[in-house]
């Protein structure tokens, strides 16, 4: 059905640009090209053309789906649909035009990225926009217009759901990765999606949490990545599910109308997460543009043939006719709506796309290369050295276990997917002899991802302790084992609707990590996953890696790191700590911090569905590494965190001016070199510290980064320019001259410039006073 509807928009189209041609009413004067359909106009003016050319019942059916990712154009028009498409890692299978299931097509599996985590890891914009670029490319060839991506909420606890497809604890790295995502996928003609809008940082509860957080963690932390979007140009933006301040996302007007468009100018379109409408009135005068999957989860469930029932159809229509609403607010959601279609399937100078071509496979090895941290290495245990290791034992169900499948609306049909067992066999060729056991199993035999696949599991039968006792006995035998454990994508884990139950590895992981220590000292733990995990095992393993979820090239980019092909270069975008209670929200251990309770119901009562379930986000401003340096607790591992195969040297930093006027900028520079025998890249961060404050802030914060690759003996001056606005905060007090709240304001003083390679080691310093 999609492709007659796309063939017929396109006949129309053609026959809109043949001479003579001014459909409908409007201006133009007779035998003249349309404004609407001549792109030498300007954007507004045709924006402007086209919309007094339609009709009532035309505009509103353009706010609303009639498919399950598609919206209606105008044919009378030659105005083309809307298709969106679910990412963030990969352009989602397609499937039956009125159902969840997938359709069968035989030309729709597709390269498979790594995951975000990972590709923040990288510390790497250069990274961040190739992959934008060559995700748009996919989506571009497969004719979507919006990529419901990227994701850029906070991991506020190690436990949400769906960390796995965002971007860390810290705004400013999301806010840098997001940008170069976005204008890569943009640069395709494709509009990138924001998501999503605001405040949704867990996944239990998510339809019913009712967040209550102050204004000042709202604009310098959850709002900020949001607001970096906007100003990088991004097209399009989904409210989320939950509620803030009692009014859900969706019919929020403070955020949607009052924040995005009037105080950042956002002139893209908003739309709905899947099912996330819930009333025509409050929705629509709250700035709301395009209603989608309305009465389904985005996933599985769903009513058929629902459509022209949205809230944003039938009903919308007739409170439009009555006057109940005015027609302007619908006239503005087409003007949005249009901006995008001239941005995308009627912007005849975009490409025409590559899927799943050599280039897409190049490209995700290397932001999978660049992602992966090392985080621990006695005695220099890796890279693994062919010339002396003739005997390798894998252990670990995640050495084969599929991770491109699962964890909800981010699954994938990928054409290709190289495991870690693979990928180290296929490196290790003839020069030594590769072994597997499991060592554990999920023990989910039967378990189908909700996009229709079946998990490969094929070790249920066999008992833990049997599974657990092969791998040890086999460990005794190895030169070294290489363990890959961790997460996977089912229920309750790194996956789309619940968060994680445990802080610990499930599947009795711990116990076997312990046993393989025990039988063989040169044991590397590689953690699949998208969350931290606690380790109470890391004093007992010499070597240990964050692997991630890579994608399609996963076994490949694993593999040329473990054997030293590809020096480690990723960092933390997340605080590791070593026990729940030592995260922020988890602290309190109090359920109205996390994961949130319902008003005037006794301990212990379990929300219904109906419940709205309301959490207090008591840690504030203080997030990740922020918490942990107000409060003393030392994590496990800090916030930009990574080792090396190489050895780097800081210099003295040398700043440009050791003060700053109001609205001026100045200038930090510090030599780095490569003290070690090997090339390697290393990611120098700069922090800001305020000396004195009138308010308590953050005791550092990210202002600033830079990944640099060095030859041995070689030295890089790397330089970052620091302005006015790094230094502020948002002031929620009330100045006494405008009755208003101050905003974002920065005060007179000492600023400390702090960098080095994490968080907890910033060796140059420098100092200069704000005037």
């Amino acid at each position: 059905m999609k492709s007659r509807v796309l063939i017929l928009s396109t006949i129309l189209l053609s026959a809109l640009l043949l001479p003579g041609c001014n459909p409908g009413r409007g201006g133009g004067n007779a035998g003249s090209k349309p404004a609407y359909l001549d792109d030498s106009k300007p954007l507004e003016e045709r924006v402007e053309d086209a919309l007094a050319r339609m009709t009532l019942e035309e505009k509103v059916a353009m706010c609303h789906a009639q498919s399950k990712f598609s919206s209606p154009g105008v044919p009378r028009l030659g105005i083309p649909e809307v298709w969106c498409d679910d990412g963030p890692h990969g352009i989602r299978a397609q499937v039956y035009w009125d159902r969840w299931d997938q359709a069968g097509w035989t030309d729709d599996s597709c390269m498979a990225f790594p995951a975000l985590t990972c590709l923040a890891a990288s510390w790497d914009t250069s990274m961040a926009r190739l992959y934008g670029k060559s995700i748009g490319e996919e989506a571009r060839y497969r004719n979507k217009d919006v990529l419901l991506a990227p994701g850029v909420n906070i991991c506020r606890t190690p436990l949400g759901g769906r960390n796995f497809e965002y971007m860390g604890e810290d705004p400013f790295l999301i806010s840098s990765m997001a940008v170069p995502y976005i204008q890569g996928v943009q640069s395709n003609g494709v509009a990138a999606c924001a998501k999503h809008f605001v405040l949704n940082d867990q996944e239990k509860y998510r339809h019913q949490v009712d967040v209550y957080v102050d204004d000042r963690a709202l604009n310098e932390i959850y709002l900020a990545p949001f607001k970096a979007a906007v100003e990088g140009g991004v097209w399009a933006i989904m409210p989320s599910y939950n509620l803030y301040r009692g009014s859900h996302l969706c019919e929020n007007g403070f955020l949607l109308s009052g924040v995005l468009r009037d105080r950042w100018k956002f002139d893209g379109v908003s739309i709905s997460d899947w099912g996330g409408v819930s009333s025509t009135d409050s929705t629509a005068l709250a700035g709301l543009d395009m209603e989608f999957g309305t009465w389904t989860d985005g996933m599985t469930e769903g009513e058929s043939g629902a459509y022209d029932k949205y809230y944003f159809a039938a009903p919308f229509l007739s409170k439009l006719k009555s006057g109940e609403i005015p027609v302007s607010v619908v006239d503005s959601k087409v003007r949005n709506i249009l901006r995008l279609i001239f941005r995308t399937s009627m912007n005849r100078k975009r490409g025409f796309g590559s899927f799943d071509s050599p280039e897409h496979s190049a490209a995700g090895l290397k932001i999978a290369e660049s992602g992966i941290v090392l985080l621990k290495n006695d005695g220099d245990l890796l890279p693994v050295d062919l010339s002396k290791v003739k005997k390798i034992l894998v252990v670990g169900e995640n050495a084969t276990k599929r991770m491109t499948i699962g964890g909800g609306s981010s699954s994938l049909k990928a054409r290709y997917e190289i495991s870690p067992l693979e990928g180290i066999k296929e490196r290790a060729g003839a020069d030594a002899d590769v072994t597997y056991m499991p060592g554990y199993s999920n023990g989910m035999p039967t378990y189908e991802d909700p996009m229709g696949t079946v998990y490969d599991v094929n070790v249920n039968h066999l008992s833990p302790e049997r599974l657990r006792a092969e791998a040890v006995e086999a460990a005794r035998n190895a030169d070294i084992v290489l363990y890959f454990g961790g997460l996977n994508k089912n229920p309750n884990q790194d996956s789309e609707g619940d968060d994680r139950l445990q802080y610990e590895l499930p599947y009795g992981q711990d116990k076997l990590i312990y046993g393989l220590a025990e039988a063989n000292p040169n044991l590397v733990v590689v953690l699949i996953s998208g969350n931290a995990v606690a380790m109470p095992w890391l004093d007992s393993v010499p070597a240990l890696m964050e692997g991630w979820y890579c994608g399609s090239e996963a076994g490949h980019a694993l593999a040329a790191v473990i054997f030293g092909d590809v020096d480690p270069s990723g960092k933390l975008p997340f605080t590791i700590d070593a026990r729940l209670e030592d995260y922020g929200p988890l602290s309190f251990r109090d359920p109205s911090v996390y994961p949130g309770i319902v008003p005037g119901r006794a301990s212990g009562y379990t929300p219904s569905p109906a419940d709205t379930v309301r959490e207090n986000y008591r840690e504030g401003i203080y997030v990740g590494y922020r918490w942990n340096e107000a409060k003393g607790i030392k994590p496990l591992f800090p916030f930009g965190y990574g080792l090396s195969y190489t050895s780097f040297e800081y210099g003295k930093a040398k700043i440009s001016s050791s003060s700053m006027k109001a609205g001026g900028k100045i200038k930090v520079t510090v030599p780095v070199t490569n003290t070690g025998s090997r090339e390697g890249s290393e990611v120098v961060q700069m922090y800001i510290h305020d000396c004195k404050s009138s308010t308590d802030r953050p005791y550092k914060e990210l202002k600033g980064f830079s990944k640099i690759s060095l030859e041995p003996g070689e030295t890089k001056k790397v330089s970052f320019e620091i302005n006015e606005g790094m230094l502020r905060f948002y002031d929620t007090s009330v100045s006494e001259k405008t009755g208003e709240v101050r905003g974002w304001h920065s005060e007179p003083g000492d600023f400390d410039v702090l960098i080095g390679t994490s968080s907890a080691s910033v060796p140059a310093t420098a100092r200069f006073t704000l005037k």
